[in-house]
């Protein structure tokens, strides 16, 4: 299994993603295209908390979509959490990820607005919400990675 290492020098953080999980990914997006598409990323932290370590994804049962617009639903989510959770090792919800038509790996606005609520909202158990933007144009894709930091959005680079 090939890994990915993106990192954040700002904030010495790192993400380490399956390069097959990103595929799987980016197809799932591009069966939706030209709307957009995503889910929730699921994980857990390694290296003294300094690495997420994303191991998976859920995709949601209903969600409402347009060329630029994703908003995912809940059904089902909780279960399919609560079963992480339970596994060995035990896996979390560490933040969202969906695609942008265009190759735009820029967040949008509403997913700058949509990091700050999940990061103000102590239901959810997440301090330092991640997000992934998958930008597709056509067979191509491109990936932006995020996180919500004490109230400011970083933006994590490729590490080689």
């Amino acid at each position: 299994m090939s890994i990915l290492r993106f990192y954040c020098k700002e904030i010495g953080l790192s993400i380490d993603i399956p390069i097959e999980l990103l595929n799987f990914l980016s197809n799932e997006g591009a069966k939706h295209s030209p709307n957009e598409f995503g889910g929730l990323l699921i994980g857990r932290y390694v290296e003294n908390s300094k690495t997420c370590l994303i191991e998976s994804a859920v995709l949601p049962k209903k969600f409402k979509s347009s060329r630029y617009y994703f908003e995912r639903g809940k059904a089902g989510l909780k279960k399919k959490l609560i079963d992480y959770y339970n596994s060995n090792p035990s896996l979390f919800y560490v933040g969202e990820w969906h695609t942008h038509n265009s190759n735009s790996i820029a967040p949008s606005s509403v997913d700058i607005i949509a990091m700050q609520t999940i990061e103000e909202y102590p239901n959810l158990g997440i301090i330092s919400p991640l997000l992934l933007i998958i930008g597709r144009d056509g067979d191509e894709y491109s990936i932006g990675f995020y996180i919500q930091y004490k109230k400011k959005l970083y933006k994590y680079e490729y590490e080689d």
